[in-house]
């Protein structure tokens, strides 16, 4: 077996540098087997923004400028997200839209890709600056009909401004909205990957595969996460939570997404 060993490695090291010259993005892919033990996820759908243009066979365009709940500044519109080199680009931009003084793009995933239990993840890199606040999250499919917060929220990401501050957050109805999560400390400039870990009984939220916030979704009041959801990206410029002030100086400004992929437990 030891003279048989320097032929093996050589041909593995071969394989495996070829597979990773043709396949980049398999360097960026973590392990769910680290992840989760024992359980074994199967991936179900992904979005790898390899093609030119994006697939609207999965991804619709919101349009408009109403504040969108949050008194956000920007008016969302399909010519601001683009792909550029293997990634899904958003761009905020300062441009006039009607009474709105920016622009950038909401995409989803609303009636073409839904899912229950999973994990869902996206490597992102982040633009950070005052009056930012770009997001990677979850609605219940049934928003149309039961409206909001009725319908459940998944927050995997989102972060404002320019901490350092990760925020991972559950939000439902229990005779009003309520909403609870964690954060954790990170660098948003740079690409990370952003999961959760969703089953009947809990929701996990990680970053690069460290869990930072559990919840559990066993209660009556959590119904809402026993039903499939859909995917939503966007970069919001200014809104209640950041604040109305932006550092203009740093439009145009892009978010970054490299991928979306959902893996489901065999």
């Amino acid at each position: 077996m030891k003279k048989l060993f320097p032929a093996f490695a050589k041909c593995f090291f071969v394989f495996t540098g070829c597979l990773l010259f043709f396949s980049p993005k398999l360097l960026a892919q973590p392990s769910i087997r680290d992840v989760v033990g024992a359980s074994i996820f199967k991936l179900v759908w992904a979005d790898e923004f390899n093609q030119p243009v994006i697939d609207t066979t999965a991804w619709n365009f919101e349009t408009g400028g109403q504040g969108w709940g949050n008194h956000e500044q920007e008016y969302y519109q399909r010519d601001n997200a683009s792909i550029e080199d293997g990634n899904l680009v958003i761009t905020a931009r300062k441009q006039q839209a009607g009474s709105n003084k920016y622009t950038s793009s909401r995409m989803t995933t609303e009636g073409k890709k839904e899912f229950l239990y999973g994990r869902i993840e996206a490597r992102i890199k982040m633009p950070v600056g005052q009056g930012f606040w770009p997001a990677f999250w979850m609605l219940g499919a049934n928003i149309k009909t039961v409206d909001w917060p009725a319908s459940g929220e998944i927050d995997i990401m989102e972060h404002i401004n320019t901490d350092s501050l990760i925020y991972g957050t559950l939000h439902w109805d229990d005779n009003g909205h309520v909403f609870k999560g964690d954060t954790l400390l990170s660098t948003p400039a740079q690409y990370h990957v952003y999961s959760i870990e969703w089953d009947a009984s809990s929701i996990k939220w990680y970053v690069d595969n460290t869990e930072y916030y559990k919840a559990d979704i066993t209660d009556g009041a959590k119904s809402e996460f026993h039903k499939p959801f859909f995917i939503l990206l966007n970069f919001a410029v200014g809104g209640d939570w950041p604040g109305q002030k932006v550092d203009e100086s740093l439009l145009p400004a892009k978010m970054y997404v490299d991928y979306v992929r959902v893996y489901q437990q065999q």
